[in-house]
């Protein structure tokens, strides 16, 4: 059965370059972000894991653990990141899974469960494993993406996302397309106007069922 949103994560026990943990007590109760990719050493790949700790003091701004997954080994993820500290030009502090037996990309559902690593393996054998999870202190799936291989992920949408996601969770709001922090939300429906005047303050109505309001700050 698939991994859907609101749905408790399993608390596997995983090898990662950096020891291992079980992910409930890893996460803590900090957000989370889980991103996965089908190989080291391979291109676009290895340009993602340099974003992401490029990003390093925005996860950590926003109270977010950052974990990568690849189905090598711990060692030959402790050697790709020189390489990816040369791309991304800051330091890999993050965790990697070595997700050799694909017990997490299985759990995860980025692959079928009779899905396995033949000798020779090459990043086709594990092509959909190009995924990100952000997760909740609560353990929660909160949001899944899913890319193809040759298309390397935007990590400033899963910053805007998990800004977004960490404002509605807080704020009890939802927030509209494109939105950034700083800019109006929208007033859940089953808020009254009398309540939302007193919580926000003006709002504006832009139909009966879309209210926005600039949060105080």
């Amino acid at each position: 059965m698939s991994l859907r949103i609101n749905d408790t994560i399993p608390n596997l026990t995983v090898e990662t370059d950096q020891g291992v943990f079980a992910l409930h007590e890893w996460i803590g109760d900090h957000w989370a972000i889980l991103f996965s990719h089908p190989k080291d050493f391979t291109p676009v790949c290895t340009t993602e894991f340099g974003a992401v700790a490029q990003l390093s003091a925005e996860w950590a701004k926003r109270g977010t653990k950052v974990l990568g997954v690849s189905v090598d080994s711990a060692e030959d993820h402790r050697k790709w990141k020189t390489d990816i500290e040369k791309v991304g030009g800051a330091k890999a502090g993050f965790p990697i899974i070595a997700d050799v037996g694909l017990v997490v990309s299985k759990a995860f559902d980025m692959l079928p469960a009779e899905a396995y690593l033949p000798d020779g393996r090459t990043p086709n054998d594990s092509a959909t494993v190009r995924s990100v999870f952000i997760i909740g202190p609560d353990k929660k799936l909160k949001l899944s993406m899913t890319y193809p291989m040759s298309v390397g992920r935007n990590f400033a949408e899963v910053l805007r996302a998990l800004d977004a996601l960490q404002t509605s969770s807080s704020k009890g709001v939802a927030t509209p397309a494109n939105w950034t922090v700083g800019e109006d939300v929208i007033i859940p429906t089953a808020v009254s106007d009398a309540d939302a005047k007193a919580k926000y303050g003006d709002f504006t109505t832009i139909l009966p069922y879309l209210r926005k309001a600039r949060l105080p700050q």
